[in-house]
């Protein structure tokens, strides 16, 4: 599972700048310009798995561009983004598998995930970006991936699937809701700046069998159910094993970090203002 930074935890720009130059420019620029200068303020892709580096950003920039030209709000996108999810995650869960079924499923789904993207790349378009936006954004993050599987733990249930099956589709959710609240934890608990990836091109190929895009995908395949089950499994099984090497990592990386933030701390005790030890005191 991969968290969508598009939208990440950050300081909140307040500069309405972007805002007065983007309305003085769409009658020139419109559509167009929006895409244009979309690219040029896309954030680096290194590292990053590849549908949600070269596919969803994309599509997302479109989408903000298209929002824009609207006059949509960040939280307006966002909400559609919730909406088209939820409604993916209803028919998938209710109807019975179906070619035509499937394929509705997952063009919602990644329509969903594409507006995941466009709503952050809209608020920097615009200025108006805000800390109540970055809240409602991760709050439907946080629901819209544990919804997903649970949707796949009843539809699967409902088909007659083997018990053991639907019980790994439970897992799964647990596993997603788990590792994107240690990621975002993370982040924010992180006493030092993120460093930019310099990863190549190949990474984000190898990141792909964990990307949430792929596991949308998946839903195509959901009128052969053998097909899609095979397919799901392996994706549970590669992203169980991702998280526990990222869980661990992260896990090393905060306890040295918060161990170094602890002696800086100390020494600037022993330095600036005293001990109860120091004879200077």
């Amino acid at each position: 599972m991969t968290v969508n930074t598009d939208r990440a935890i950050g300081p909140v720009r307040r500069d309405n700048g972007p805002l007065r130059e983007a309305r003085s420019t769409k009658a020139a620029g419109g559509y167009r310009w929006a895409v244009a200068h979309l690219a040029t303020q896309q954030k680096p892709g290194a590292g990053v798995p590849a549908y949600l580096r070269w596919v969803n950003r994309g599509l997302g920039r479109r989408a903000a561009a298209a929002a824009f030209v609207l006059r949509l709000t960040p939280n307006l996108v966002t909400a559609l983004s919730a909406i088209l999810s939820l409604t993916a995650l209803v028919l998938l869960a209710t109807l019975p598998a179906s070619p035509l079924s499937a394929a509705t499923a997952t063009a919602l789904l990644l329509a969903g995930y594409a507006l995941d993207s466009a709503d952050g790349q809209l608020a920097r378009l615009t200025g108006r970006g805000s800390i109540a936006g970055e809240w409602l954004d991760h709050v439907v993050d946080a629901a819209r991936l544990p919804l997903f599987h649970l949707a796949v733990a009843v539809h699967l249930f409902r088909a007659g699937e083997e018990h053991w099956v639907v019980l790994a589709a439970i897992a799964f959710l647990i596993l997603s809701s788990v590792w994107f609240f240690a990621q975002t934890l993370a982040e924010k608990l992180s006493p030092l700046a993120p460093v930019g990836s310099d990863a190549p091109a190949w990474v984000s190929f190898i990141k792909l069998p964990y990307d949430v895009g792929l596991l949308y995908a998946t839903v195509a395949l959901l009128s052969f159910r053998p097909a899609f089950v095979t397919a799901y499994l392996a994706v549970f099984v590669v992203t169980a094993l991702v998280a526990m090497l990222s869980l661990a990592r992260k896990y090393a990386f905060l306890q040295a970090a918060g161990m170094t933030t602890v002696s800086e701390l100390n020494a600037d005790e022993l330095t600036i203002g005293g001990r109860d030890d120091d004879p200077g005191a």
